[in-house]
This record gives C-alpha cells, structure tokens and sequence, in this order.
C-alpha cells in the first residue's frame, strides 16, 4: 500500500464528514487507506462513521489523549510507505495528495514535506516557519511584538519575506497536514505523546532534521485550505493566559525547551544565522 491517511477527530463532526468526502471525490490512483481517529468526542462521530463511511477503518479512543497521542493511534495501525496525518479541517484540492505522494518518490532523501495552506478567501497561511524561541513566544503574546524590531524578527520566524509559491527546506511546518516517509519514521519514531497540544509538529520535524531526513514545504507543488482556529490566541494580551488553550501551549512550550535546552539547533538551521540553543 502506498499512502495512509491518518484523520484525528476532536468535536469537528462536520468538518470531518467534508473532509472525508473531499478525498472520496478525488479518486486517487495510488493505493491507499484512510484511518479516522476520534478522541473521545462525544459528538455522534462514531455513529456518522458507522453509518455513512462503513469502508473506512475507525478508532474509537477511551480517552481524549491529545493530538500526538491520538494520531499515534493511527499511525501504528497503518501499512502505507507513506503517512499523511491530515486535519479534519483541510479541504482537499485537486491532485494535492498525489503531487505531495510524487514530490516524495522523486526526492528521496525528504522525510517530512507539507503542502502550502491558503486561508478559506484563497490567502497563503504561515505555515512553515523557524524554530521557536522563548522570545518569539513572548514577542507574539506581549506589546513587545508591536516594535520595529520585534515585527521583524516576527516577519523572520514566519518566513513571511520567502517566496511561498517555491519548494525550499524549512525547519518545521504546522502539523494540519504533513506527508512522511515510512522508513524515515521508522528511524526517527512517532511523535512525542508528551505533548498534549502544540509544539508535537515542531518537535517532530526538528527530530527528522536531526536524524538527517530533510523537511521541506511544496509551495510550488500542493495547495489545500485550511480552517485554522488558532484557539492559545484568542485572547491576547494578560487574559489570554486564563484560556485553558493558552495554558496548554504554555505547558508544551516548557516541555520543549526543557527538551532541547542543551542541544543545538540541526545543522541546516545555520544558514539562520548563529548556532542557536532551544
């Protein structure tokens, strides 16, 4: 089997049905299997599942485990060469799926790519970035961000001054789609299940550069919108640190500095600038 597809589910019932549908009316060539995961939703997910996608397997977690844990549900039962852990919030657009799946055959040395996101009105999404830093984080939840020179260095961690519609190496990319390489999984592991929410995405394409499988974004050769909901800013400024969203973004941002405090950046993250820790 060539492709897995790998959908985890949390209260997105209707966004799910879409999706599902989305793909089924592509007609993909390759062969491949879709593996829907629900995290203890309790939104009638199972029953949709049973009664409108009796073909595609179904797992019902016991417990909402988070994101990482949740598609490492999938991911474990799947049998393609390659995974695409896909959100159910994504729309697919003609030959995405099968142009990511080729980018992948003729570049083998690719563990991890993403396809460029645009934005429900047809805008590109920031979806592939830089590494974070403790002071991206505050700068993007502080005034601080609103400095000439903070809105720089913010301009710089979301590659807003690259070429979006070109292919090119970036350090991570946002875990609402993302196509990886078996073999290279088999090397680098799942993802890490002790984020709950959040930085899992960085975490796991940080340890695909550090294993030597490169991850690149295919702006130039996918497109899917996203309806992204970036839940830890919906509430900015001190309130924002209140929302449980943010909490838990807080708690994952902690978990992956103390993670990478003594390690240096993978080598490609150079050409940045000065090697870099966290």
């Amino acid at each position: 089997m060539e492709l897995s597809i790998i959908i985890l589910n949390y209260k997105s019932r209707g966004l799910l049905k879409q999706c599902l549908r989305g793909i089924l009316l592509q007609k993909l060539t390759l062969s491949y299997e879709i593996i829907v995961i629900d995290n203890h939703s309790g939104d009638g997910t199972d029953e949709m599942m049973r009664n409108e996608f009796q073909s595609i397997q179904f797992i019902q977690s016991g417990v909402n485990g988070g994101f990482a844990a949740g598609n490492n549900l999938g991911i474990n039962r799947s049998k393609g060469k390659y995974v695409l852990v896909l959100n159910p919030d994504i729309a697919v657009l003609s030959n995405a799926i099968e142009r990511m799946h080729q980018y992948m055959e003729e570049h083998k040395e690719v563990g991890l790519c993403a396809p460029k996101l645009l934005n429900p009105d047809g805008t590109v999404q920031t979806s592939c970035r830089k590494y974070q830093t403790i002071t991206t984080i505050l700068l993007r939840r502080t005034p601080l961000g609103g400095l000439p020179w903070a809105k720089q260095r913010l301009r710089d961690f979301l590659m807003l001054d690259h070429d979006h519609n070109k292919n090119f190496p970036v350090d991570w990319v946002l875990g609402a789609c993302m196509m990886v390489r078996r073999s290279a999984m088999d090397v680098v592991g799942v993802m890490d299940e002790r984020f709950f929410l959040y930085f899992e995405d960085m975490d796991w394409c940080r340890r695909f550069w550090q294993a030597g499988f490169p991850v690149h974004y295919l702006g130039a050769e996918a497109e899917l919108v996203h309806y992204h909901q970036r839940l830890s800013a919906e509430n900015p400024g001190l309130r924002g640190f209140l929302s449980y969203p943010t909490r838990v973004h807080i708690m994952s941002s902690i978990k992956y500095f103390s993670k990478y405090y003594h390690s240096p950046r993978p080598h490609h993250a150079m050409a940045y600038g000065k090697e870099e820790r966290a």
